[in-house]
């Protein structure tokens, strides 16, 4: 088994100390008028800690993605979870499908928020939650790396915090931009395009924002032409979706703001294709092929709404609250597994859909300034309430029964300079969580005629008092040593827990495998800063007594309650070389067992459906001239063997590239993804399972043409 210590970790650490994905910095928007300085967000500012955290000064490591990079990103490639990957150490390598199952961070779940409206789905995961609205929304991703209770639920990986655009300064801009995409053969049914449209701006004291885009996806191709195949999950490729997104905010005062925001995101497949099967032990890939699918093509509906209010200065306390809602809806396309016996005996199939209904709000008080300027304090309540079913849409059967979840938090969080150069932060959360399952009957999920099993419902509630401390020393100028205990809230997928009952006399309430995952993130780790060099350096450990490893049984996961201990190393570092040209490196290795037997002792690799490979991320950026930049990418994963099992990982590497041009009338972009037109199988269709209907490729060489006018 490798250990953190293994192979390229020393020559890791040397390149690092001369080269170098860069720690991102925020671009603050340059406001106007009497607001100005109530409107201006400091850079490098995270809103995703209550605190509102200084990226470089925090005790856990974070990164912030700004528009550039995310521009970047989609001159490339406009999937969220390839983005993520490209963008995030520790963040797995995007499957290329709607459904991010198998996408982790750090080898947990991270909390995916909008705004800070959680999107994560806690009682049954659709694997959706990354594809809750288009990036074309957003301003920056704040990102906290591993285990933080400071939303509530479901953060054991950390946090990815998508920060929407904020009005313009003035009293109107407007942006337009299109886009199309194309497999480097230009076959006609791989073909796609996408349009946007976005007006903002500020009238004495009120601004607004209002922006839309359609996209249209083809069918991929991988590297030797081939059809890629169709997942049941969910697809990105031959899909239509739009998103839309409002803003309207009102300053009562230079201190005061009311603001409202709604996103919707609507994603479709359009069918015409069918799975082909593959044969993973001689290597053949599932493709598709054209054809007439059963039922409704996949699909996700997400409407996330917020009204929040802030007071710069109440009684010396900036006050932070906010009111939020998220309708989502995911529709799975028709599979093999969910069969039923029609009114004529004969076998029909059918698909699921998932609802899910959340209502919250959370208020964050903050005073600094204590005992001399020595002392910050953060205190806040959450509130969340969750309701969520799974049926199947043909039959209209109950698959998951509506279950309801509701939960209370209070916190505290302290933050103490001791000297110039050491700070203490510490803090506690209280969590109340309640479920509420009423009785319901299980369905029959095979050929083979069987009873169903009927389930009392139950009321079980959890308390956990959660407890996070770190420590920030500025060693020299130019050093800075962190380390960091945090624990994280999570629950287990109680779907996949409700819906797996096949013994008669289950009561919900004694389920034990409905307790919590807390999870334990230990950090320690160091900051570089040599004015034009900056590296980053941390191992942690990430520890639950009670975790949940996913297994696949007929066709279905199902979640094992296991402890689980996962340790990783993350590098990161960049050098600006002059004023014109940037190199980013990063490398990252993790590793993980889980306790399959009980005793106590974990004893079991984790798989790819938990553990990214080994990572090397290599990049330049460069401008050429004040109107021509480019952009070049290297990403080389690691092979990755599992011990007594199957799912070896055999590495490849992926070279991407852009350039860009701006002129008086708009900016063009050429992006190009996998350059190199490298044929190979993804990572989790090698690593996360072993299937003939899941063995999917990764996409050829693909090309996009984007133009875009601000004016």
């Amino acid at each position: 088994m490798k250990t953190p210590e293994s192979r390229p970790l020393l020559l890791a650490l040397a390149i690092a100390a001369v080269h170098g994905p860069a720690l991102a910095q925020s671009s603050s928007n340059t406001q106007s008028g009497d607001n100005a300085k109530a409107k201006a967000l400091p850079d490098l500012v995270i809103t995703a800690t209550r605190n509102k955290s200084t990226a470089g000064e925090t005790p856990q490591k974070t990164t912030i993605i700004t528009r550039e990079q995310i521009e970047q990103q989609q001159a490339i490639s406009n999937d969220p979870g390839q983005v993520l990957s490209n963008l995030i150490p520790s963040y797995s390598p995007g499957r290329q499908k709607l459904s991010n199952a198998g996408e982790t961070f750090r080898g947990r779940s991270p909390l995916f928020l909008v705004d800070g409206v959680p999107q994560s789905n806690p009682l049954r995961d659709s694997a959706r939650d990354s594809y809750t609205i288009d990036l074309d929304m957003v301003e920056r991703i704040e990102v906290i790396h591993g285990a933080s209770a400071e939303h509530g639920l479901g953060a054991t990986g950390g946090i990815i915090n998508f920060v929407t655009r904020r009005p313009d300064s003035g009293e109107m801009s407007q942006s337009v931009s299109a886009s199309v995409t194309s497999d480097d053969d230009v076959d006609s049914d791989g073909q796609g395009y996408k349009v946007g449209y976005r007006i903002s701006g500020q009238q004495g004291r009120w601004d607004y924002l209002l922006g839309g885009n359609i996209q249209e996806r083809g069918v991929f191709y991988d590297g030797e032409d081939r059809l890629i195949g169709v997942a049941y999950p969910g697809e990105l490729q031959n899909t239509e979706s739009y998103d839309v997104l409002a803003k309207l905010g009102y300053w009562l005062d230079d201190d005061q703001n009311v603001e409202f925001f709604i996103n919707r995101f609507q994603l479709e497949g359009k069918g015409g294709y069918v799975p082909v099967p593959g044969d993973r032990d001689n290597g053949v890939p599932t493709t598709a092929r054209p054809g007439i699918i059963d039922g409704e093509p996949g699909e996700n509906e997400v409407t996330t709404a917020r009204l929040s209010y802030s007071h710069g200065d109440w009684l010396g306390n900036q006050v932070d609250t906010q009111l939020y809602s998220q309708t989502f809806r995911a529709r799975f396309a028709t599979t093999p597994f969910f069969p039923y016996v029609d009114a004529n005996g004969n076998d029909q199939l059918d698909q699921t859909r998932n609802e899910s209904d959340k209502v919250g709000a959370k208020l964050t008080l903050t005073r600094d300034g204590l005992l001399n300027d020595y002392l910050t304090l953060t205190t806040g309540l959450d509130v969340l309430q969750d309701e969520t079913r799974q049926t199947l849409v043909e039959t209209g059967r109950t698959y998951v029964p509506k279950s309801q979840f509701r939960n209370v938090a209070a916190f505290l969080q302290g933050d103490v300079a001791v000297t110039d150069r050491l700070t203490l932060h510490t803090g506690v959360r209280y969590e109340h969580a309640e479920l509420k399952v009423d009785t319901y009957n299980t369905i029959d999920r095979s050929n083979v005629t069987q009873d169903n099993v009927t389930v009392q419902g139950g009321n079980p509630d959890f308390n956990e008092t959660l407890f996070n401390a770190g420590v920030v020393y500025q060693a020299t100028d130019q050093l800075q040593l962190f380390a960091n205990y945090s624990e994280g809230f999570g629950m287990p997928d109680v779907g996949r827990v409700l819906r797996g009952i096949s013994d008669a006399g289950q009561d919900v309430d004694n389920l034990l495998v409905l307790e919590p995952i807390i999870t334990d993130n230990r950090e320690i780790g160091g900051r570089f800063d040599w004015d034009r060099y900056h590296v980053e350096v941390s191992y942690y450990e990430s520890d639950s007594d009670f975790g949940e490893r996913l297994t696949e049984v007929n066709g279905t996961w199902v979640g094992n309650r296991e402890k689980t201990e996962i340790q990783g190393v993350e590098v990161t570092a960049d050098a600006d070389l002059n004023d014109a040209h940037n190199l980013a490196f990063s490398y990252t290795y993790a590793d993980g067992e889980s306790d399959t037997d009980g005793d106590g002792d974990v004893d079991t690799e984790l798989s790819g459906i938990n553990i990214a490979p080994e990572t090397l991320k290599l990049s330049w950026s460069a401008a050429w001239t004040k109107t021509l930049s480019s952009h070049l990418q290297f990403t080389q994963f690691l092979d990755r063997d599992i011990e007594g099992d199957d799912l070896d990982f055999d590495g490849y590497g992926l070279v991407d590239g852009s350039v860009a041009y701006r002129t008086g009338a708009g900016k063009l972009s050429l992006g190009i993804e996998n350059l190199l037109d490298k044929d190979y199988f993804t990572y989790y269709s090698q690593s996360a399972r072993v299937s003939d209907e899941y063995y999917f490729q990764g996409r050829g060489r693909t090309v996009t043409l984007g133009y875009q006018l601000d004016f």
